[in-house]
């Protein structure tokens, strides 16, 4: 019976294992197992393979958060054209009817240079959030799989990529909210202010600090989805495309090969992101333009229909961003040679228990 039920609980993440099997007619509950955690073998094999770090050192950390800044920054600017027509269709479709009339009347209108609108708070405050997302991440990643053990982490590992995103993402969205709200008013209030020098004393001096961080309860519901959707799916994505797609080892592959393999991976999970967190960007983008709303007034005021607009837009910037963030993240760690644990294989003692081996 339990042989039956084996490769079920191999495949499902969620699983979680609290009894052995039967033995002599009873079911016994297991008892924890002394395993190796991920950060000592990874520690062993860093050493081995003449890593510049150690995995979870504070080193490894401070890396990884370069990685998020160069990662998160530099991808978002580069599409600031795109993420302002996407804004401005959200909070005012009537004017801006679709992605290319969104271009062609901004273009009119601004010039091409007003394409550009919102450059410098998109800089800074996504390069503050990849420092949190992608650096938290790898905190909470390694400190909740060394809290579960080692067999636990590999059965939950989906439930622990959620949990480690989320935590991040939680951190990372503080310190984006000041210069998001300052970008929204940039890109959507014409002639309120053309820089961030201009926009941040109007926006204090008309609502104090809370012009800032009126925004930050909806970017958690933007973002903290997004970024468990993010990682997950991408974590998961890569594991699926080497063991069914990709026709050799992750360890026979080429650092070029993994790359290709991780912006595939990134692209897929972008897709996903984009459309679990486009309602709540849609209500972040109404609410830091206008003055006096909460988040539900704006919710009840779009309506269903109201919070896809700009969805098409949003796919395309958010699916290729999100690879090109991936790509960039894994590119640091080579650059750097840091530690890239491999995907998640099920431990020999956990084979053990569900009888894959003898």
């Amino acid at each position: 019976m339990f042989s039956s039920i084996a490769p079920l609980a191999r495949l499902n993440p969620f699983y979680a294992p609290h009894f052995q099997p039967i033995q002599d007619g009873v079911r016994k509950r297991a008892e924890p197992t002394e395993v190796t955690t991920t950060r000592r073998s990874l520690a062993a094999a860093s050493a081995s393979e003449e890593y510049s770090c150690e995995y979870g050192s504070l080193k490894f950390y401070a890396l990884c958060g370069v990685g998020g800044v160069l990662s998160c920054g530099l991808t978002h600017t580069a599409v600031v054209p795109l993420d302002l027509v996407k804004c401005r269709m959200q909070v005012d479709p009537q004017k801006y009817k679709s992605i290319f009339n969104g271009f062609s009347v901004t273009v009119k209108e601004d010039g091409v240079r007003g394409l550009a609108k919102g450059w410098a708070p998109t800089f800074i405050g996504y390069s503050l959030q990849g420092l949190c997302k992608f650096g938290f991440y790898e905190v909470f990643k390694i400190l909740y799989g060394n809290m579960l053990g080692e067999e636990n982490a590999y059965l939950w590992r989906t439930s622990l990529y959620l949990a480690a995103s989320a935590s991040a993402e939680f951190f990372a969205d503080i310190a984006l909210a000041p210069m998001e709200a300052a970008k929204v008013r940039i890109q959507t209030q014409p002639g309120y202010a053309n820089t961030l020098r201009e926009a941040v004393p109007k926006m204090f001096g008309e609502e104090g600090i809370w012009a800032f961080y009126k925004g930050v309860a909806p970017l958690w519901m933007r973002q903290i989805p997004y970024t468990m959707m993010k990682f997950a799916c991408f974590e998961r994505t890569v594991e699926a495309l080497y063991k069914y797609v990709v026709p050799k080892p992750r360890s026979e592959c080429t650092k070029g090969e993994q790359l290709v393999v991780t912006f595939v991976a990134g692209y897929i999970a972008g897709v996903f992101c984009a459309i679990v967190s486009h309602p709540a960007d849609s209500v972040v983008s109404v609410l830091n333009k206008e003055k006096g709303s909460s988040a539900s007034q704006v919710l009840q005021r779009l309506g269903f229909k109201g919070v896809w607009k700009g969805l098409f837009a949003r796919i395309i910037m958010i699916g290729t961003l999100t690879a090109l963030q991936w790509f960039i993240y894994d590119s640091v760690k080579v650059y750097f040679r840091l530690p890239r644990p491999p995907p998640p294989e099920m431990p020999e003692s956990l084979k053990k228990k569900l009888g894959l081996t003898e």
